[in-house]
C-alpha cells in the first residue's frame, strides 16, 4: 500500500508494519499534540480542566504519539463536558480531519512539522485508582475529575466502608472543615469539605452494588452527618 491509517489502535507498531506502505502511516490522535500523548486523551483534557483541545494527523514512527504533526483542528471543550461526550466529538473532527490531509497527502501537499518535545504531556490509559476522590484535591479539580473520567472509572470514594460512586456534583466555595468531612447532608445534596477551603456538593451517587440515586435518597438508607468523613 501507498499510507495505512490507524486510529483508535493504543499501541506502539513494530517497525516492519511502519515501514510497509510505501509513504508511512498516518495516526489521528485526539489531542493537540505534543499535549496529552498516550491513551485517554480525552478524558485526562477534561479532568486537567482544558478549554480547548483538538485532533492531530500524525505520521507515525516507533515513539508513542511522538512522530511529525501533518494537520490539527482544534475544538473548544464544553463546561460540562464529559470524556465520553469529548469522545465522540472529536471522533467526528478526526474523520473530517483525516478526510481532508489524504486529500493534501495525495497533492503532495501535506504539510510536515516536527514536534517539540519539550512541550509534551501525558494522558496514560485509566485506571481505577484514578478515580478514588483524593479530597485534598480542590473540589473543582475532582468535579473535573467525575466528568472527565465518566463513565469509567467515574469519581468514587467510601462511606462507611463501601464504595460510593459520584454521577453528579457542584462545586461550592467554602467549607471549614478538614478535607474529607461532611460540612453538610440535606436534601440538597452531601457538601464535602475539599483542598483550599472548597465544598463539593454530591448531588446524585451510587451505593456499592446499588443503582444510581438522589443524593437524598441515599441519605435516606444511609445517614451521614456533619463531622463524618468520606475516603479512606
Amino acid at each position: 500500500p501507498d499510507v495505512a491509517v490507524v486510529a483508535a489502535y493504543g499501541r506502539i507498531l513494530p517497525p516492519d508494519a511502519l515501514a510497509a506502505p510505501r509513504l508511512g502511516c498516518l495516526n489521528v490522535h485526539a489531542s493537540l499534540l505534543p499535549e496529552l500523548r498516550g491513551a485517554a486523551p480525552a478524558q485526562w483534557a477534561v479532568a486537567r480542566g482544558y478549554e480547548v483541545t483538538g485532533v492531530t494527523i500524525m505520521q507515525m514512527d516507533e515513539g508513542l504519539d511522538t512522530g511529525d504533526i501533518r494537520l490539527q483542528r482544534s475544538l473548544p471543550v464544553a463546561p460540562d463536558e464529559t470524556g465520553e461526550s469529548l469522545l465522540g466529538k472529536l471522533g467526528g473532527l478526526g474523520a473530517s480531519a483525516l478526510g481532508e490531509a489524504l486529500r493534501l497527502f495525495a497533492r503532495g501537499e501535506l504539510p510536515r512539522t516536527p514536534q517539540d518535545h519539550s512541550k509534551a504531556t501525558l494522558a496514560p490509559m485509566l485506571r481505577r485508582e484514578d478515580g478514588e476522590a483524593d479530597f485534598s484535591r480542590t473540589a473543582l479539580d475532582l468535579d473535573r475529575r467525575r466528568r472527565g473520567f465518566t463513565p469509567w472509572p467515574g469519581l468514587w470514594t467510601r462511606a462507611s466502608g463501601s464504595v460510593l460512586k459520584v454521577h453528579d456534583s457542584e462545586v461550592l466555595p467554602s467549607g471549614g472543615r478538614a478535607t474529607g468531612e461532611i460540612v453538610e447532608a440535606s436534601a440538597s445534596g452531601i457538601d464535602v469539605s475539599c483542598g483550599e477551603g472548597t465544598v463539593l456538593r454530591l448531588r446524585e451517587v451510587q451505593p456499592e452494588g446499588g443503582r444510581r440515586m438522589p443524593a437524598s435518597a441515599y441519605l435516606a438508607g444511609h445517614p451521614l452527618r456533619p463531622g463524618d468523613r468520606l475516603g479512606g
